[in-house]
């Protein structure tokens, strides 16, 4: 081969470089708008869900950080390449930890935010970065294969920019102080669990109240490890397929295990503006999380029942309660959903008051219900506990400790076995508001003690 078609080729090879580097920005700046279109996609088929995961990981991952470096250091030899794609995950993964963090301190935390507010910082990096005057191309093998003007060998260098990087690696030490990248409330039904936000402190003791007959301890959880008990928990209702929902009440919730955590000391309920599909062939706007003592299928029989004694726990009402329906309850084994029904703590699109119920039949087989309503009082600025004591007499609500209602007609006095409950309901008697995408009921014990 001649030299002028050498010299041709490499020319082309050139111009295809140049031509896909000034394409590369613009990629960049809308690198974070197209993840965030992809988070519009159906969780169904599995491949939609899969396309929406690697597009939103793959900019949380890279995008942020790649635009930062990009305006650190607009000039990469050759051998610089792979340490600058190192420093661009790890400031993505910085950028992305103190964004989720500065939400959810302000109470202002959807995975939403966190996305919006990336693709707006990474658009103006990039856009900062490419306004800035052009960078020389850095000398290398491909300097003595230019052309004739040799423009691109004879391009002065130009000192680099290492106050930026400097800056960046501070950023790096700030946030790393801070904690990790909180990306898996972002995750998908079927991925790992998210992690749950660290539970408040003053965590009120586990203690029955006094009684004439001394109390013993017949069931009782602290969430100390890192995982909720298969042994003593499910995540349904005995109506479990692949999920589930209460459908008599009309709620805009499907609740699957990812929704459950256990971290910090405490169980954590999260309900997410999600669609999901439900087993039952519906689509229900949010999912969420639920506990229950009972079964995992119908035909299966129920980890914990229990007839008479104090069922209590500790529990923090969601921060924004509008829309939202958390319940702390008893259910019958038998019946799977029938009544009786007891109402241990009820929170009713509010935070400020809790509901307190007992549903029942009469002889005839009309339905019944007692009912008190607590308040007000800050129960999402910290934990209270929430009890009954069953007696086959009747039956006492406690809120910290005091007793707020009462019922004694025996014909109204449940005198079944019954499962426990603790669910994060949705959209009952009203939807969340359009700026709430999150909420998170955190549990810091449940125990039942029986004479």
């Amino acid at each position: 081969m001649n030299r002028t078609t050498t010299g041709g080729a490499a020319g082309a090879v050139r111009a295809v470089r140049r031509q896909g580097a000034r394409h590369a920005p613009l990629l960049l700046a809308a690198s974070g708008w197209l993840a965030l279109a992809a988070t519009a996609l159906p969780a169904t088929p599995p491949a939609a869900g899969v396309l929406r995961a690697a597009a939103v990981t793959a900019f949380l991952l890279t995008c942020p950080g790649a635009a930062t470096v990009r305006l650190a250091r607009p000039a990469l030899r050759r051998d610089e390449h792979w340490s600058a794609a190192v420093l661009a995950v790890a400031t993505s993964a910085a950028l992305t930890a103190l964004t989720t963090e500065t939400l959810y301190l302000a109470g202002q935390f959807t995975a939403t935010r966190v996305l919006v507010l990336l693709a707006a910082l990474t658009t103006a990096l990039t856009l900062l970065a490419h306004r800035g005057p052009p960078a020389p191309h850095p000398a290398g093998p491909d300097a003595a294969g230019s052309d004739a003007a040799g423009s691109d060998a004879a391009a002065p260098r130009r000192r680099p920019r290492r106050g930026r990087i400097w800056a960046a690696a501070a950023l790096l030490t700030a946030t790393a102080a801070c904690g990790g990248p909180a990306v898996s409330d972002m995750q998908d039904p079927g991925s790992p669990a998210p992690v749950a936000a660290t539970a408040p402190v003053g965590e009120p003791p586990a203690r029955p109240p006094a009684a004439a007959r001394p109390w013993h301890s017949v069931f009782h959880d602290d969430f100390t490890g890192r995982t909720l008990d298969p042994a003593d928990w499910t995540t349904c209702y005995d109506w479990n397929q692949g999920g589930c929902t209460n459908a008599g009440n009309k709620e805009s919730e499907w609740y699957r295990p990812g929704q459950v955590t256990v971290a910090d000391g405490a169980l954590t309920l999260t309900a997410t503006r999600r669609p999901t599909t439900g087993s039952d062939g519906k689509t229900y706007p949010w999912t969420s999380g639920m506990v229950s003592t009972g079964r995992d299928h119908w035909d299966a029989p129920p980890r914990h029942t229990f007839t008479y004694g104090y069922v209590a726990a500790a529990i923090q009402a969601p921060a924004d309660a509008t829309g939202t329906f958390p319940a702390f309850w008893l259910l019958p084994a038998a019946t799977r959903g029938g009544l009786p029904e007891i109402d241990i703590a009820e929170f009713i699109n509010s935070n400020r008051y809790v509901d307190l119920n007992l549903h029942g039949l009469t002889p005839q087989g009309r339905d019944t219900i007692s009912h008190q309503r607590y308040g007000p009082a800050d129960f999402a600025g910290g934990y209270h506990v929430f009890g009954v004591d069953w007696e086959p007499d009747g039956i006492t609500w406690y809120v910290d400790g005091t007793p707020r209602f009462q019922v004694t007609d025996p014909d109204q006095i449940p005198r079944v076995p019954m499962e426990l409950l603790i669910n994060l309901a949705v959209g009952f008697e009203e939807a969340p508001p359009a700026g709430t995408d999150t909420a998170r009921l955190h549990v810091a014990w449940v125990g039942v003690w029986q004479h």
